[in-house]
């Protein structure tokens, strides 16, 4: 993906300049996923951190980074004469480590005695946190430890030396997300132009897979494409648009170098809004313009999240379904009814990049605690921006139906929130508005192309003409 130069700088600032401590650090490659027997895999897919190291996307590969010497070795096996004749011919492995910076390959058998060696010297392995079944089972056995105390061999000092070396993205990784958001906005595009009365989600889902595959393409992750926009990960499309109803697309393409874009778009089925629909949409709108206005280095995301939730309350009590003070209400988070989600996350090799490594290491500083609130306990990424972090931005609005029927018998914020005016709403679904950002040194700016965002023309229909 990139030149070998890059992958020993990054090995190399990983010793040298992030050294978590000594000893080595053990870097697990993803294996092939069964659908239903071993040769019968889902498309593979690689680890981000062994990624970003080690640069190779084939399976079954183990990196290994000397803490005290600086040196790399790479583990894995030749293909064999087998893996030929059903897959054709491979690279050479020893010519893909050169071409990534990495000298030594050994066969993964090597592998158990450097470690048990490592173990007699009581040098430090340092792994980062298992999170297939498949991770547990191989560190277990190169560890020697049994499964339930594995988690007790994670080292945060390696997760937290990964997380403050990947959260900066360097000019080349900025390039492949732009190049993931070439391709997102092309799927946005697509779906779009499907938005028609008629149109099941079945049919844009199938075109926008299709062009992307056409392209050698694919998803960054599994699409929401639903009337239902209310759900908030909606991936099942079983419904046929019809004029009036809200399209809520969230999807992205990935770069050939598995960097993800993610964008959501709502687009009204027919071409316009009702009234109703357009001063929701506008609410949103502003809530996202406030943020990306707020982004900037220093400033701690939470922050942001807040603004965003006042800038929406703030057009709630407008339209009556909330009551002032904006401020008190939010602090009390009787916003979540409505918007029940947080703001962003980070983003880069994944589409929530490094979660695998915990989100209280990846989204929050060592002085921040997560918030236990509704709503605001699901945001992914609280602590300070820094130049060079890629986040995303996607407030949203949603009516939904449970929630609101357990919130209105539980009389929860009566005194910020008009359950009569809500239930005026209830059907309507929901909208979000979501863009990805670069952190710069004096703000921030949109990455990717324009991805037009749904059109301003009000349309009163039959039914959908009440006053906003």
């Amino acid at each position: 993906m990139f030149d070998s130069a890059t992958y020993r700088s990054r090995r190399r600032t990983l010793v040298e300049q992030e050294r978590p401590a000594s000893g080595l650090a053990l870097l697990l490659g993803n294996r092939r996923s069964p659908r239903n027997y071993v040769d019968n895999p889902h498309p593979f897919h690689q680890d981000g951190t062994f990624l970003y190291y080690f640069g190779l996307d084939r399976p079954n590969l183990y990196g290994l980074v000397d803490l005290d010497a600086g040196s790399s070795t790479l583990y894995g096996e030749e293909a064999t004469l087998d893996d030929v004749v059903w897959e054709g011919e491979q690279t050479a492995l020893r010519e893909d480590a050169a071409s990534v910076g990495v000298d030594t390959v050994d066969p993964p058998s090597a592998l158990d005695s450097r470690l048990a060696q490592a173990c007699e010297q009581d040098r430090p392995i340092h792994v980062l946190p298992p999170y297939r079944d498949e991770h547990r089972l191989r560190l277990g056995a190169l560890l020697d430890r049994p499964h339930s105390q594995l988690d007790d061999a994670v080292s945060e000092s390696l997760i937290r030396a990964v997380v403050r070396q990947r959260s900066v993205k360097s000019s080349e990784e900025v390039a492949e997300i732009e190049t993931a958001l070439d391709r997102t906005a092309q799927v946005h595009a697509c779906a779009q132009g499907h938005a028609v009365p008629g149109a099941s989600e079945q049919e844009i889902m199938g075109a926008m897979t299709g062009l992307l595959a056409s392209e050698g393409g694919s998803f960054s992750f599994t699409p929401t494409c639903s009337v239902r926009g209310e759900v908030l990960h909606n991936h099942s499309y079983p419904n046929t648009l019809a004029e009036g109803d809200l399209l809520l697309v969230d999807a992205g393409a990935t770069s050939p170098g598995h960097y993800a874009g993610d964008v959501t778009r709502v687009t009204p089925v027919g071409g316009s809004f009702t009234s109703r629909q357009q001063a929701v949409y506008e609410a949103v709108l502003s809530a996202q313009t406030a943020a990306i206005d707020a982004l900037a280095p220093g400033v701690p995301f939470i922050e942001i999240h807040k603004h965003a939730a006042r800038t929406l309350t703030e057009h709630l009590i407008d339209l009556g379904l909330m009551q002032a003070p904006a401020d008190e209400a939010v602090a009390a988070g009787a916003h979540a009814l409505f918007f029940p989600h947080g703001l962003g996350h980070m983003m880069g090799l994944d589409v929530h990049d490094m979660e695998s490594l915990g989100e209280e290491f990846v989204g929050y500083a060592r002085n921040q605690t997560r918030p236990e609130q509704f709503g605001l306990h699901t945001l992914r990424l609280g602590r300070p921006l820094q130049p060079g972090f890629v986040v995303t931005v996607e407030p949203g609005c949603y009516f939904i139906p449970p929630l609101i029927k357990q919130w209105r018998a539980d009389q929860r914020h009566e005194r910020f929130i008009n359950y009569e005016r809500v239930e005026d709403f209830l059907g309507f679904g929901g909208i979000r508005i979501e863009d990805d950002m670069l952190v710069t040194e004096d703000g921030a700016r949109i990455l990717g192309p324009d991805i037009p965002k749904a059109p301003g023309k009000v349309a009163a229909r039959a039914g959908s003409s009440d006053p906003a």
